[in-house]
C-alpha cells in the first residue's frame, strides 16, 4: 500500500498500541477541520486503501479540496469495513455466488476465488409473517410456519455459512438486522489485528442490502444501502465507486416538548428534507439540540434516510454515542478505543466546536415538533395529528373519486360476523395495527410510551375494535425484557399486541391474512379500509393487498388508533372509546408524560439485558440448530421452488461483446410518478391467479404455501413472474387496470406484464420502460433490477432516478436514461406504443438521441441524459453487469479484464 501522506502513526489506549492513518498528517497542506464529519471517514478510507491504482494521491488531493457548493464530478473508491445482509436479499446474493463459483469453474478458475474478502453478517428478519396474532401462542405458532414454509432456503443458508469464509449468519427469532447491528454487530471503530504488529484501528463502515442500513448512522457509523449486487461486488473486494456527494447539513436545536417522540421528529425531518431534495447527497445532523437527542432518537432519524432521499443520515461520536454503547453491554476496552480515536481523529463532537462547511443547511428547532402521522402512501406525506381526520377524508374522496366523503363514512358499510357477534365494517376503519418494524421498535421511549397507553387503556375497560388485527413484532429480543420488566407487555397483550415474532412483518409486507369475514367484507363492499404501523414504509400495496390507506405512527399513536378503530377519528376532539362507567375517554387521559417513560428506561433497561440476550446470537432456536449442514464449496442444486440455478451466467465468455444498439424496441410498462421497487418487484403476498402464482401451482406448491415474493428471491422463475406485479401497478398502457397488466403491440392484446414480455422476446424484440420523476422509491431491491432485466428490458427511460434503484440497473446492465430536464412522455406526446431506437454508446457519451416511431410511421427525436454516472459503471454496464465484470476480473487474475 501507498502512503503519499505519511500518515501512518501509533498511538496508545490503555496501555496498548494502535496504529492508524493520522488526518492531522494532512493538516499542513489542508483544512480538514472544516469539511464534515462524513468526509473526514471517507478521507481516511482513502489514506488507509491509497494502493496508486484503484485509490491515488490525486484522489486524497480531490477529497480534501472538496467544494461544498459545486455538484458531484470526483469519483472516489470507497472501502467499507464490512457488509450487512438481510435474508430477502441475503439468500439471492449467496445464490449469486454460488452461482459464480459454478461459473468460475466453468471459466476455468478456482471456484472458491468467489468468497467474502471482507466480514460478512447476514441477519434473518424477513420471513416470518402475522399468521397468528392476539394470543399468547403466536409467537410459537408463527416460529413454526415460518421454518415450515422456509425450510429449504435456511437449509441453504446453514450451506452458505459452512462454504464461505468471513460469513456468519444470525439465525430466526433473533431480530431485526439493523436493530441488531445497533445493539451488537458494529463497534463505531475496527481494530484489526495483523500478525507482528500492533493493530490497525479505522472507522466501522458498512454496506447493506437493506435500504435501511443507515440507522448505523446514529450511532457514528458511516453506511447505507445497495443492491445485492453492489454488496455481492464489496463482498468479493471490489470498492463501492461513487462520486465525492454534495454534504448538506441540519442543524437541530433545543428540545421535544411534551407529547411529541421521536417518530414525528423524524416524520417532520423527512417531509423537511424530500421537499428540499436531498438525493444523492449526505445528510449530516449537528447542533446543540444533540444534547438533548438520546441515540435512540438518532437512530430512528438515521433509518428513514431512504425516506428523505438521502445517501445517509449521518450524527457525530460523541458523549450520547459512549453511553449508548456502555448501555448496550459493549467492553470497558472498545469503549476507551473509541473515544480515543474519535478524539485523536478529529471525529467527536463538542457543543460550540467549528460548525463544518455544507453545500447547504436546514434548521429545526425541536420543541416545535408535533404529534404526527404519515401517509396514506408515502413516509414523506407527514400530517399533524390534528389534522389526521380531515386528511383521512380528503384521501377518501380521491379513492372513490366523487362526493362527500363523511357523508359515505356514516351511510356506507358492509355487515359481518365474527365470534358469534354482528358487526359493521365502513370505509376508513383500521384492520391492521401493527407494533413493528426497526425505525421504533429500536426505540425504548416510544415502546415503554406504547406500553403505557395499554397500560392505562386496559386500567379503565377499554378493548381494541374486534375488525383491528393487533401485533407486535420487535426488532430483538431486548424489548421483550425491558416491556416485561416494566410490567406493560401483559397490559400490551390484553389489547391483543401479543409478541408474533421477531422480524419486520408488517412493514415488509409480512401482515398475513385478514380473517376471512373481515377480508369478505372489504371485497363485498369495495372498502376502503386503512392500517397503521410504526414502520417505515407505506408504499401502496405494500402492507396488505385488501388495504388502501397506510398510515405511519409512532407505537403509542398504533395503540390508540386500535382502541378507536377508524381513520374517521380526531385525536384531540373524539373519545377513542369509554370505561366501565360508560364515560368517555380521550386520548389525553392515555397519554404518558415524558417523566413517567425516562423513570421507566432508568429502572427497567441495563447492559445486562443486552449481554445476555445477545450471549449467544448466532447459536438460534431449536428448529435452526437441527437443519442440516450441506458439505461442499459447490451447490448441488437440488429440486427446489425456493433456490434455482439462476440463468445470469449461461453462455458467458471471458471477454465481454461489443455492445448492440437497442433497436425497433416496443414500450412494456409507461407509468408516472414515485413508482417505487414495491410497484417493480413487490415484496409480498402471491395471489394464485397471478403469472407468479400460476407458476408455482405448476410446480405442485398449494397456494396456502406460497409465502411471499420475498421469500422466493432465490427462484428466478417465481421473480420474474412477480415483477411489476404489485396490484396496485397503474401502467398506462393498460388504461383502466390495477396490476401486472399490458398491451401488446402492435397486435393490441391486452396481456398480463410477463407474457407480454415473454411474447416478445419470441419476436426477438428489445423492450423499453417509460417513467416519470422518482422512479426506484423505495427499498433497495435488486430484484427490481434483476426482474426488469430477465424480461428483456434494455433501457428504462425516466423523469429522475432513485440512487439504488438506478445503480441496480447499471450493475445488472439495464440502462438508466433520463429525459431532458422540462421533458418528459406526456410533454414529447409519447403514448407507448411507438417503437424506439437508441443510438450508439460506443464512446460512452453523456447524452443519446431516442428516434421514435409511431404507428402510422411518422418519426420524431429527442435527447435523453445516460445516467451511467461513473467510469467504473461503464465497466459494469460494457460486461453486461457488475457480477459479470468481478468473475471476469477474478478468473483472469489480472487487475482489469480488458485492460
Amino acid at each position: 500500500m501507498h502512503d503519499s501522506f505519511d500518515a501512518l502513526d501509533t498511538f496508545e489506549v490503555a496501555g496498548r498500541e494502535y496504529r492508524l492513518y493520522r488526518l492531522d498528517a494532512l493538516e499542513h497542506l489542508y483544512d480538514i477541520e472544516r469539511l464534515p464529519y462524513a468526509m473526514k471517514i471517507l478521507l481516511e478510507n482513502l489514506l488507509r486503501c491509497e494502493d496508486g491504482v484503484t485509490v491515488r494521491r490525486e484522489d486524497i488531493d480531490a477529497l480534501c479540496r472538496w467544494d461544498p457548493d459545486y455538484d458531484p464530478t470526483v469519483q472516489i473508491a470507497f472501502t467499507p469495513a464490512r457488509v450487512v445482509l438481510q435474508d430477502f436479499t441475503g439468500v439471492p446474493a449467496v445464490v449469486d455466488l454460488a452461482a459464480m463459483r459454478d461459473a468460475m469453474r466453468e471459466l476455468g478458475g478456482d471456484p472458491e476465488l468467489i468468497n467474502p474478502q471482507e466480514p460478512v453478517d447476514l441477519v434473518i428478519d424477513h420471513s416470518v409473517m402475522v399468521d397468528h396474532y392476539g394470543s399468547r401462542e403466536a409467537l410459537d405458532l408463527n416460529t413454526r410456519i415460518e421454518f415450515e414454509r422456509n425450510a429449504e432456503r435456511y437449509k441453504f443458508l446453514r450451506w452458505g455459512q459452512k462454504a464461505f469464509a468471513n460469513f456468519r449468519v444470525v439465525p430466526p427469532g433473533t431480530g431485526i438486522v439493523h436493530q441488531v447491528n445497533l445493539e451488537y454487530l458494529a463497534s463505531v471503530v475496527t481494530a484489526r489485528e495483523t500478525e507482528g504488529e500492533p493493530p490497525l484501528v479505522y472507522p466501522d463502515t458498512l454496506v447493506g442490502t437493506d435500504s435501511h442500513t443507515t440507522m448505523i448512522n446514529g450511532l457514528g457509523v458511516l453506511g447505507w444501502g445497495v443492491g445485492g449486487i453492489e454488496a455481492e461486488a464489496a463482498m468479493l473486494g471490489q470498492p463501492v465507486t461513487m462520486l465525492l456527494p454534495q454534504v448538506v447539513g441540519f442543524r437541530l436545536e433545543g428540545r421535544l416538548s411534551e407529547g411529541a417522540t421521536a417518530t414525528d421528529l423524524v416524520l417532520t425531518v423527512t417531509q423537511m428534507l424530500r421537499r428540499h431534495g436531498v438525493v444523492g447527497k449526505f445528510v449530516e445532523f449537528f447542533g446543540d439540540g444533540l444534547d438533548e437527542l438520546p441515540l435512540a432518537d438518532r437512530a430512528t432519524i438515521a433509518n428513514m434516510a431512504p425516506e428523505y432521499g438521502a445517501t445517509c443520515g449521518i450524527f457525530p461520536i460523541d458523549a450520547e454515542t459512549l453511553r449508548y454503547l456502555e448501555q448496550t453491554g459493549r467492553s470497558e476496552e472498545q469503549r476507551a478505543l473509541v473515544e480515543a480515536y474519535a478524539r485523536r481523529q478529529g471525529l467527536w463532537r463538542e457543543s460550540g466546536a467549528r460548525v463544518a462547511e455544507y453545500s447547504d443547511i436546514l434548521e429545526l428547532d425541536l420543541s416545535q415538533v408535533v404529534p404526527s402521522l404519515a401517509g396514506p402512501r408515502r413516509p414523506q406525506d407527514r400530517v399533524p395529528l390534528a389534522d389526521s381526520k380531515r386528511s383521512f377524508l380528503a384521501a377518501l374522496r380521491q379513492e372513490r373519486g366523487q362526493g362527500d366523503a363523511a357523508a359515505v363514512l356514516h351511510n356506507g358499510g358492509e355487515a359481518f360476523e365474527l365470534d358469534g357477534e354482528q358487526h359493521m365494517l365502513r370505509d376508513g376503519d383500521v384492520v391492521i395495527a401493527a407494533i413493528t418494524s426497526c425505525t421504533n421498535t429500536s426505540n425504548p421511549a416510544v415502546m415503554l410510551a406504547a406500553g403505557l397507553v395499554a397500560q392505562k387503556a386496559v386500567a379503565l375497560g377499554l378493548k381494541t375494535r374486534p375488525w383491528v388485527k393487533t401485533s407486535l413484532a420487535p426488532g430483538s429480543q431486548v424489548v421483550t425484557a425491558y416491556l416485561e420488566r416494566s410490567g406493560l407487555l401483559e397490559p400490551l397483550a390484553a389489547l391483543g399486541f401479543n409478541l408474533v415474532g421477531y422480524g419486520c412483518t408488517t412493514c415488509i409486507g409480512n401482515s398475513g391474512p385478514l380473517r376471512a369475514p373481515i377480508g369478505e367484507a372489504i371485497r363485498k363492499g369495495s372498502l376502503v379500509v386503512g392500517s397503521v404501523l410504526s414502520g417505515n414504509r407505506n408504499f401502496e400495496g405494500r402492507i396488505h393487498p385488501d388495504v388502501r390507506l397506510n398510515y405511519l405512527a409512532s407505537p403509542p399513536l398504533v395503540v390508540a388508533f386500535a382502541l378507536a378503530g377508524t381513520l374517521a377519528f380526531d385525536p384531540y376532539v373524539d373519545p377513542i372509546g369509554r370505561d366501565g362507567q360508560g364515560r368517555d375517554v380521550y386520548l389525553k387521559d392515555l397519554w404518558p408524560r415524558q417523566q413517567e417513560v425516562q423513570a421507566l428506561m432508568a429502572r427497567c433497561i441495563d447492559s445486562e439485558m443486552y449481554r445476555s440476550r445477545y450471549a449467544e446470537v448466532f447459536t438460534g432456536p431449536e428448529f435452526w440448530r437441527q437443519l442440516p449442514l450441506p458439505d461442499g464449496k459447490t451447490y448441488d442444486w437440488p429440486e427446489s421452488s425456493y433456490i434455482r440455478h439462476p440463468p445470469y451466467f449461461e453462455g458467458m465468455g471471458k471477454q465481454p461483446q461489443p455492445l448492440q444498439p437497442i433497436a425497433a424496441a416496443r414500450c412494456l410498462v409507461k407509468v408516472g410518478d414515485s413508482i417505487t421497487t414495491d410497484h417493480i418487484s413487490p415484496a409480498g403476498s402471491i395471489k394464485p391467479d397471478s403469472p407468479a402464482g400460476v407458476y408455482l401451482q405448476e410446480q405442485g406448491v398449494e397456494p396456502g404455501d406460497f409465502n411471499s415474493y420475498g421469500s422466493r428471491r432465490g427462484n428466478h422463475e417465481v421473480m420474474m413472474r412477480g415483477t411489476f406485479a404489485n396490484v396496485r401497478l397503474r401502467n398506462e398502457l393498460a388504461p383502466g387496470t390495477e396490476g401486472s397488466w399490458t398491451t401488446h403491440y402492435p397486435s393490441g392484446e391486452r396481456l398480463s406484464i410477463f407474457d407480454a414480455a415473454m411474447r416478445y422476446r419470441d419476436e426477438q424484440v428489445p423492450l423499453v420502460v417509460l417513467a416519470g420523476e422518482e422512479y426506484g422509491t423505495g427499498s433497495s431491491r435488486d430484484w427490481a433490477a434483476k426482474g426488469t432485466r430477465l424480461l428483456g428490458v434494455g433501457a428504462v427511460i425516466a423523469r429522475s432516478f432513485e440512487r439504488i434503484h438506478r445503480s441496480n440497473l447499471v450493475g445488472f446492465g439495464v440502462l438508466p436514461l433520463q429525459f431532458l430536464d422540462g421533458e418528459s412522455a406526456e410533454s414529447l406526446g409519447l403514448s407507448g406504443e411507438e417503437s424506439f431506437d437508441l443510438g450508439t454508446l460506443d464512446d460512452q457519451p453523456d447524452e443519446l438521441e431516442v428516434t421514435v416511431t409511431a404507428p402510422d410511421g411518422g418519426k420524431t427525436a429527442f435527447r435523453v441524459k445516460v445516467r451511467i454516472d461513473t467510469p467504473v459503471e461503464w465497466d459494469y454496464y460494457r460486461h453486461g453487469g457488475i457480477l459479470h465484470y468481478v468473475l471476469r476480473q477474478l478468473a483472469s487474475g489480472t487487475a482489469a479484464v480488458d485492460e
